[in-house]
């Protein structure tokens, strides 16, 4: 058995075996509007009941319940059904409820996981929908053409509601009483971490993503130093390239001297929370924990900046999924279902909703609102991205194996790196092998 044949069978035998265990909990949540992904489904009447998976319950679920609020008041015919679903565990919802049932009528679906949605032919095609309705015209062109690549190139399979690049934050009021120059680029970056460390007092420059969602974090910090700015060279991935390798090499030896040792199984949560804590000068994380800074730590004490540059000024970042609602396939209140989406994606309830998680609006209408501005994060990034000052290396979400591959396939992997049990040479030349034989099998049958 070959290597890629062994990790499919392997994928496919812990599908099969998550399925039974979790088609209940779909059921549990209350989600009767859907039956297999082959089922065609109906438009109905446009009234009703329709069910919503919130694809991150852990932080989204206030202003979700604020905008179902606004839209059943502005549509008293039908009723949402809100099931938040953690970000964890989202993807295996939606596969078992693909196999088994019980599909939601909207859900929010990231780029990252919707190439393998789509191939199992779950989601309903958005495009005609989309020119029929008030959002004609007025969604972001580049977040369209990303989730349009994500989900195979030739049909748009989610209306994007919002992007969220990457930043680095950093206590501005750790760096004065240290004379250290703010993070702009990666040199500064290394020395302010060095000099911000004191472990006997536990003081650290930074905290490190180990834990889970590790990977695309890791790359952000890989290419941002190296510069290279393709994911791909050919039909072969940059991964391994060898500056990308003495980059995570150099970014990974940061673990334990000058970041906590907790680090190692750190989540996005458990790494915001530490270092909203107090004790740490700088977090690489995105814009959505902007708002939670503010509360822990006041406006005055942080900033957030784009990725640092390379002593030569150039800065590189990895694309951050723009995250986007789908409507299902299976479901019977397509209509009702649809009303809902546009409602979500409007200048007013999209704004809201970017506003609250400090995210890029995909509503260009929204996206001119004056919080943009305020909120310093939000406008460089979008400054940064629009400027052409920065470039966007696009991680692979056309692949359907992205999402296992650069979270089941490879985390433990990192981890191992960080421990200094495995090179970073060799944990990258085996990560490189798995997305060139995905890339190859999806050109085949791409033609």
């Amino acid at each position: 058995m070959t290597r890629k044949n062994a990790r499919v069978r392997s994928r496919g035998s812990a599908a099969l075996a998550l399925t039974a265990a979790l088609a209940l909990t779909a059921t549990a949540c209350g989600d009767d509007g859907g039956g297999a992904a082959g089922d065609k489904g109906s438009e109905g009447s446009g009234k009703g009941e329709i069910t919503f998976w919130d694809n991150n319950t852990a932080v989204r679920h206030d202003i979700w319940q604020e905008i179902i609020g606004d839209f059943e008041k502005a549509n008293p015919d039908i009723d949402v059904r809100y099931v938040g679903v953690p970000a964890e565990s989202v993807q295996s919802k939606y596969d078992t409820a693909i196999q088994g049932g019980g599909l939601p009528d909207v859900g929010g679906v990231g780029a990252a996981m919707l190439a393998g949605i789509a191939a199992q032919g779950a989601l309903e095609p958005l495009d005609k929908r989309i020119d029929d309705s008030a959002l004609s015209g007025r969604l972001n062109p580049a977040m369209v053409d990303s989730v349009r690549t994500a989900g195979g190139g030739n049909r748009l399979y989610t209306v994007p509601t919002s992007a969220s690049n990457g930043v680095l934050y950093y206590r501005t009021d750790l760096f004065e009483a240290a004379g250290l120059d703010a993070p702009t680029t990666w040199s500064k970056f290394y020395a302010a971490a060095e000099k911000l460390t004191d472990r006997g007092a536990n003081r650290f420059g930074y905290t490190i993503r180990g834990g889970e969602g590790s990977i695309a974090q890791a790359l952000d910090a890989m290419y941002g130093q190296s510069g290279i700015g393709s994911f791909w060279d050919g039909d072969r991935t940059t991964v391994n390239h060898p500056k990308n390798v003495a980059a995570l090499k150099k970014y990974a030896a940061l673990y334990k001297k000058a970041t906590p040792s907790a680090d190692l199984n750190n989540d996005f949560t458990k790494m915001n929370a530490q270092w909203d804590n107090g004790r740490i000068g700088m977090l690489s994380h995105n814009l959505g924990s902007y708002a939670d800074h503010v509360k822990a730590l006041g406006p005055g004490r942080f900033r957030g900046l784009p990725n640092p540059t390379t002593d030569a000024g150039v800065r590189v970042q990895v694309s951050n999924p723009v995250d986007g609602l789908a409507l299902f396939k299976p479901g019977k209140k397509k209509r009702a279902a649809w009303k809902f989406i546009e409602f979500a994606a409007s200048h007013a309830a999209n704004s809201k909703w970017n506003e609250s998680a400090g995210a890029i609006p995909a509503n260009t209408e929204a996206a001119k609102d004056p919080w943009v501005k305020k909120a310093e994060p939000t406008a460089l990034a979008a400054a940064a991205l629009s400027d052409g000052s920065t470039k966007i290396v696009q991680l692979p979400y056309h692949l359907p194996d992205w999402n296992t591959l650069s979270k089941a396939e490879n985390e433990p992997g990192f981890q191992k790196v960080l421990l200094g049990k495995l090179s970073a040479k060799d944990f990258l030349d085996r990560f490189a092998e798995q997305l060139n034989e995905a890339q190859a099998e999806w050109q085949k049958q791409n033609g």
